[in-house]
């Protein structure tokens, strides 16, 4: 079955040397090893613009070493290949723009690596898990180079402990949320961020946020960005097996789903209609940036490469849009303006909660983004900019209060919490049979449908957790 995604390895490879050629050609070559150097030697904190502190050409051949990095994890460690394998690619990419480098992220994929040993299990369970925990890099690189209790083997104890404790805290805090918050692993980080902050405080040490902020490089990733992006759409409608027509109804299939997690679009969709939605939240995510007034640069293009990869798994344009909107107005009632650099990133991170505005309607995913502008402010205190994911644990809070709270007084339903396993996620790569779903399904049909298809791992079927989301009344066709 992994044939069906034998692509993903070698477009990944691709996809890396891309972002070091495109490093070298925007700056002078001879400058980025030294801005390799400035790089592994910052703490990291956010707001860490590796743009703006080492230029274009060290930050983007630095997210592309990370970038070959996880999917060579991902590829030896035997971890499937699946939508989620496209987030952790995003994310690594676009997060070492701007926290993450290709040094600080090893002592935390080491303490999985311990982790998954103790439990005597393959470490291709926990492979996505470790990449994702280096959420918590700039921890390593503060406590090696920034603490005043600083040195190179705390870094990197930390880092092990850091890797050896997330998997089990993510899993937990994966079924509170309920597939509400697509950055479940920001949110687990968040609350180890928040325990480690006053320890450090106890000590006499005190991490604080910091702002490095490029400016006037919009127009050099607009052209990037967006022959990247057009791309994709194209690649998508005619480089697949699949014929245009058929790979735009599967688009707009996606388009009928919530997106809560787990959502595998690959899984459900195949290739084509994923591009398509790559390439389209790339250009939304683009256009947000250049409407609010705001800067393309380090954090916010690694803002529309982590909407691009989550595009694989939950987010799609009539589910993000929403929030972005509630953002912007937050920004605006609270006396601030979108362009402030926190804000920038809130529109794009924000769009953790899209399956607010799936699940629950497009007014309550503008709630949400209007409660995220002003919450995502706050929350970066406590954790002192340890959690790249910040959104996340942001976004984490608000789907705990949230979902609760629309399920019991506007759809007058208990609240129940979400049973599944969050390694489910990484371990299944077989597809998935959307090809029954019908213009404005009723529960009857949908049930017909299972009793014809029995073999199909449909809504009933045992692997329900990916398409339970599909609406009841929806155009699909």
């Amino acid at each position: 079955m992994q044939k069906r995604y034998d692509k993903i390895f070698p477009g990944t490879i691709l996809f890396s040397i891309g972002l070091m050629l495109l490093g070298v050609v925007l700056d002078d070559p001879a400058q980025i090893p030294m801005g390799l150097y400035h790089i592994i030697t910052m703490q990291d904190l956010l707001i860490t613009d590796y743009v703006y502190i080492a230029g274009p050409g060290a930050a983007l051949v630095n997210a592309g070493l990370v970038t070959i990095i996880s999917i060579c994890i991902i590829q030896f460690s035997g971890d499937p290949y699946n939508g989620f394998t496209i987030v952790e690619m995003g994310l690594m990419a676009g997060f070492s723009l701007f926290g993450k480098n290709f040094v600080n992220i090893w002592p935390i994929i080491l303490g999985t690596w311990l982790y998954a040993r103790y439990q005597r299990e393959p470490f291709s369970k926990y492979a996505s898990v470790a990449l994702l925990a280096t959420s918590l890099a700039p921890l390593v690189s503060y406590m090696a180079l920034g603490s005043i209790h600083a040195s190179i083997p705390l870094g990197l104890l930390t880092g092990v402990i850091i890797g050896f404790i997330l998997p089990s805290l993510s899993a937990y805090t994966y079924k509170i949320q309920n597939g509400m918050n697509l950055y479940n692993m920001g949110f687990a980080c968040g609350l180890f961020a928040m325990m480690v902050v006053p320890v450090l405080t106890a000590f006499g040490d005190k991490p604080d946020s910091v702002l490095y902020w490029a400016e006037g490089y919009n127009k050099t990733f607009v052209i990037a960005l967006g022959i990247m992006c057009v791309a994709m759409i194209l690649l998508g409608l005619f480089a697949t097996p699949v014929p245009p027509w058929a790979v735009w109804a599967g688009y707009r299939r996606l388009l009928s789903t919530t997106g809560r997690a787990p959502s595998d679009y690959l899984r459900m969709f195949g290739a084509g209609p994923v591009m398509i939605n790559i390439g389209i939240n790339g250009i939304l995510g683009i256009l947000y940036v250049l409407i609010v007034g705001g800067d393309l640069n380090g954090p916010t293009v690694g803002g529309i490469f982590t909407i691009m990869g989550f595009s694989a798994f939950g987010k799609h344009p009539f589910n993000i849009i929403p929030v972005m909107i509630g953002v912007a107005i937050g920004a605006y009632g609270m006396h601030y303006t979108p362009d402030y650099p926190s804000l920038q990133l809130a529109g794009l991170f924000g769009t953790t909660l899209a399956p607010i505005a799936g699940h629950f309607g497009w007014p309550f995913g503008i709630l949400a983004g209007f409660i995220h502008s002003a919450l995502v402010l706050q929350t970066g205190g406590p954790v002192a900019g340890l959690n790249l994911y910040n959104n996340g644990f942001s976004g984490g809070l608000i789907a705990i209060v949230l979902y609760p709270t629309i399920t019991a007084i506007w759809k007058h339903r208990r609240p129940t919490l979400r049973d599944e396993d969050y390694y489910d996620l990484f371990e299944e790569s077989d597809p998935i049979d959307t090809s029954f779903w019908r213009t404005k399904r009723s529960e009857s049909t949908r049930h017909s449908a299972h009793e014809m298809h029995p073999e199909n791992p449909g809504r009933d079927g045992p692997d329900s957790r990916m398409t339970d989301d599909v609406p009841e009344e929806t155009e699909v066709d």
